[in-house]
């Protein structure tokens, strides 16, 4: 397993492999063969950055089968998802901000993200593996009011698109198996959520496959695979962690 990284550091942006409280700089593109360059700073004198600069994220609704379950809903047939505006990217470490234009309940939603590693469009389910880097953690922040707000439009791009509201990071993993890990949402050091990524529907290739049938994926592009049982809301001044073991722990305070 391997963990990568990207900050600033003396006012340049860098990335390498995070080995302890040390960052191994590398050259090049972090998705596509980068080269160590000898260099290491300390994580300390350093500020993440969200660990790719993605074109989109995809964010899947409905897709572990314990919530499904819950929400008497029926398994969906295919992908079901939406997408997060740009504006939304957050690092960890970063503040949620509540948007101003909205007083309702804002609800954290802890979630595995796979970072995609190279261009794909139509790729078959045998060869999506190898278009997926890596794994990073995911906290899908929503606006959960404004979802159903309006009887004849569900409103989930907006609910979920307000600056500071997708968050991901702090950093990548590679060469894990997703179908082993646990994500875990702990919101002021109470456990909310604990959920194996073994109840998921559509696991990652299988969601690289079928989604590229719909929309070119590009290098670091992120699908966040959907959240499960356990999802509440936010209070400002909250703290809330997203812990994948194995992965990384993703903390921010909502304000």
């Amino acid at each position: 397993m391997t963990l990568w990284a990207r900050v600033t550091h003396e006012g340049r942006e860098c990335f390498g492999t995070v080995e302890g409280d040390t960052l191994r700089l590398h050259a090049g593109n972090m998705l596509a063969n980068p080269r160590p360059t000898g260099e290491s700073i300390p994580l300390s004198a350093a500020k993440l950055l969200t660990p790719t600069t993605p074109s989109k994220m995809v964010a899947l609704v409905d897709n572990y089968h314990a919530l499904v379950a819950k929400l008497n809903h029926a398994v969906p047939a295919e992908p079901l998802y939406f997408l997060k505006a740009g504006n939304s990217f957050l690092a960890g470490g970063e503040t949620i901000r509540a948007p101003q234009s909205y007083a309702g309940k804002v609800v954290y939603e802890g979630e595995l993200g796979i970072v995609i590693g190279k261009r794909c469009s139509a790729v078959a389910e045998a060869d999506a593996e190898r278009c997926i880097f890596g794994y990073t953690c995911i906290n899908d922040v929503t606006a959960i009011e404004i979802i159903a707000r309006d009887p004849g439009f569900a409103q989930w791009t907006r609910a979920k698109s307000f600056d500071t509201f997708g968050v991901f990071g702090p950093v990548i993993a590679t060469g894990v198996d997703p179908a082993k890990l646990v994500v875990k949402t702990i919101l002021n050091a109470q456990e909310r959520q604990s959920y194996p990524v073994a109840d998921i529907i559509f696991a990652p290739a299988r969601l690289v496959s079928l989604i590229s049938q719909d929309m070119t994926l590009e290098a670091g592009d992120v699908i966040a695979c959907g959240t499960s049982t356990g999802v509440g809301s936010m209070k400002p001044g909250s703290t809330v962690s997203i812990v994948i073991d194995g992965v990384g722990a993703l903390t921010n305070r909502f304000e």
